[in-house]
């Protein structure tokens, strides 16, 4: 039976929102999300616009300068946008440029063969998300200027403010974030332009990309690699030892899609492997990356067989054995892209593969034929990463068959939590027996579930999956967190949404800490990217007076607090005991209870950057390790030995 309602949904309701108005209203859309990234976004759209004009053959300089009120300026010696009168919308086509969404020189009118900001809709983007900009367009002995506010509206007309010289060609772009959009933050971090402009700087040879910030006196760096992509590969390699002394390089062009590969192997486990198109970091990958892939995979087997290295009884090479230590980096050039989601994370281009595995195959059997001795190397490490790949089979199979002894022994370790949704699920990893019995006696048994460690976990940066597989811990850690490893890893059973690392704030402690994280970075990464992992934050201090407690993180919330009391408030501050040495009131108190806790959540934003730091500090070599700490140690707060 159908029950007539009053119809109240009108022609009235249907809004259209002109101009820059659906930027503001949903910046979610264009940008991906109004936090830090979304702001630095802002900056990347203005910047591809002077790569793009690079990738053109017409720039060499692009100067980025972060000035003292959070404005930023980029300026380039490209060629100017065009200043006449646009004969679609009767506006000069800087307005265009800068009010119309999808108005730009990347849709097939001849403007640019490549581009990375494909979906046209940059510089109007940023113009609406900005409190005002402006622009300068030298061209013709002339600078072109225009103003905008309030998210994008033109002050006045374009105009000509002054000469210049007539060689002289080039834009400028300067603007200020909204901090009614960017209500996070409106403050740009130079560590996240640098780290973004020095890969632009790689992936564009002989571009040249000078970063200054005006906030504090002579900060500025210049990115400039005439080695490309080889440079590329040997800063990821930095604090690695080589397996080979030359960047393996291979490049080609087939149907005007560019194909440049550089790799080199080093004595690590683990691959580093990033690809890029258009100068996009397509890290979900792609049919470029695929390419590549399949022809590594089967020119290193073809070679091996040929070669007698790999007998006819042995299996072939798996993907996994031959990229093991490999850093390599993958850059296409397409002169139409198809991605995948706006987020433009994966390449999908099917003829893309084909000529990648073409091009890269060629060129590594030809470099393999020709360097032997690096051959033989590259083939041998491949085959002990197969033993190993093999041999950490057989000790997952012989965990999954020893049964009721294991899991008698698991359990005895594991205090679980009675609920079975993972979603409001959470584990702690707990330093020591002693801290892991009161967070037992102090936890909510329906969501928190707790796995005392005991000492410290083994450092994967120094081992393969089978050595991680025979250390205890770790074997109690994987069968916990249910997801599996290596082959038989899936993020879907992973049984808590929430794993805390729960650890004192000593050195040992921190110690726990960075191997566990490693552990997490290496074998479960997707955990990490997912934002399942956190790290509990206990209180350094103590304050009561009263019959107030009120527990504070470190010393500057102790003196904020202290200043906030009334001058003849008397008060007692003590230093907090270890986590061991509370007990199951107080670490409920501090630093599990939910609705009073402080977590950190650890996240992994730049891959490449993650990556080189878990090297520094796990990896082999020293020196890279004492010029961090020497480099960070001003920085450190709460030290307690």
């Amino acid at each position: 039976m159908f029950r007539k309602m009053e119809n109240n949904y009108t022609d009235s309701d249907i809004q259209v929102l002109e101009g820059l108005e659906a930027v503001r209203k949903r910046p979610g859309m264009y940008i991906g999300t109004t936090s830090e990234k979304g702001l630095h976004h802002l900056v990347w759209e203005i910047v591809d616009n002077a790569v793009d004009e690079s990738l053109a053959g017409y720039c060499d300089d692009i100067e980025v300068v972060v000035h003292k009120d959070n404005s930023v300026s980029v300026k380039d010696d490209g060629r100017g946008m065009p200043t006449g009168i646009n004969e679609k919308t009767g506006l000069s086509t800087i307005e265009t440029i800068f009010t119309v969404l999808h108005a730009g020189g990347k849709f097939g009118g001849g403007g640019y063969k490549v581009s990375g900001g494909l979906h046209g809709v940059g510089a109007s983007v940023v113009n609406a998300l900005s409190t005002w900009l402006e622009v300068r367009v030298y061209r013709d002995g002339e600078v072109h200027y225009q103003r905008f506010e309030n998210g994008g509206h033109p002050c006045e007309p374009m105009k000509i403010i002054e000469e210049c010289a007539k060689d002289r060609t080039g834009t400028t772009v300067t603007f200020k974030a909204d901090p009614t959009i960017f209500k996070e933050t409106t403050e740009f971090n130079y560590e996240t332009l640098a780290t973004r402009l020095r890969e632009l700087a790689f992936l564009n040879k002989g571009l040249r990309i000078h970063l200054i910030d005006e906030r504090v006196p002579d900060k500025s760096d210049v990115f400039c690699y005439n080695g490309g992509i080889i440079e590329y590969v040997n800063m990821l390699n930095k604090n690695k030892q080589p397996l080979h002394e030359d960047v393996i390089y291979v490049e080609g062009m087939e149907d005007n899609i560019s194909i440049e590969v550089a790799m080199q192997y080093n004595d690590s486990y683990t691959p580093s492997i990033y690809s890029f198109t258009n100068n996009i970091n397509t890290y979900e990958g792609g049919t470029h990356e695929d390419g590549v892939k399949n022809a590594l995979t089967r020119i290193i087997n073809n070679y091996a067989r040929n070669a007698k290295l790999l007998k006819e009884k042995d299996d072939a090479l798996s993907g996994d054995d031959v990229r093991e230590g490999l850093a390599m980096i993958i850059s296409c050039k397409h002169p139409d892209p198809q991605f995948e989601g706006q987020t433009k994370t994966k390449l999908g281009n099917s003829e893309v593969r084909k000529i990648a595995s073409d091009i890269f195959g060629q060129g590594l059997e030809r470099y393999l034929m020709e360097n032997p001795q690096v051959a033989k190397s590259i083939v041998e490490k491949s085959m002990t990463a197969s033993r190993a790949r093999i041999a950490a089979k057989k000790a997952r199979e012989a965990t999954r068959r020893s049964g009721a002894l294991d899991v008698t022994n698991f359990f005895g370790k594991l205090a679980d939590c009675k609920s079975k949704d993972a979603t409001i699920s959470e584990i702690f990893l707990v330093e020591g027996d002693s801290a892991g019995g009161s967070a037992i006696k102090g936890r909510d048994s329906m969501t928190q579930a707790i796995l005392p460690l005991r000492g410290k976990i083994l450092n994967v940066e120094k081992a393969r999956l089978d050595r991680a597989l025979s250390n205890e811990e770790i074997r109690t850690i994987i069968t916990a967190f249910g997801t599996g490893i290596g082959e038989d890893f899936n993020l879907d059973k992973l049984r808590y949404h929430k794993i805390i690392i729960m650890t004192d704030a000593d050195v040992d402690g921190s110690h726990i800490r960075v191997l566990l994280l490693t552990l997490f970075y290496r074998f479960f990464k997707p955990i990490v990217e997912a934002g399942h992992v956190y790290a509990a934050q206990p209180p350094l201090f103590v304050i009561k007076h009263g019959k107030t407690i009120k527990y504070v993180l470190n010393e500057q919330e102790r003196d904020e607090y202290l200043a906030s009391l009334s001058p003849n408030t008397k008060y007692d501050i003590a230093r907090m005991k270890g986590l061991g040495e509370m007990d199951a009131e107080e670490l409920n108190e501090t630093t599990m209870d939910i609705n009073k806790r402080v977590l950190r959540q650890i996240t992994v934003d730049d891959a490449i950057a993650a990556d080189e730091i878990f090297n520094k500090l796990m990896g082999e070599e020293v020196e890279p390790r004492r010029e961090f700490i020497e480099t960070n140690a001003t920085y450190v707060e709460n030290l307690d030995i």
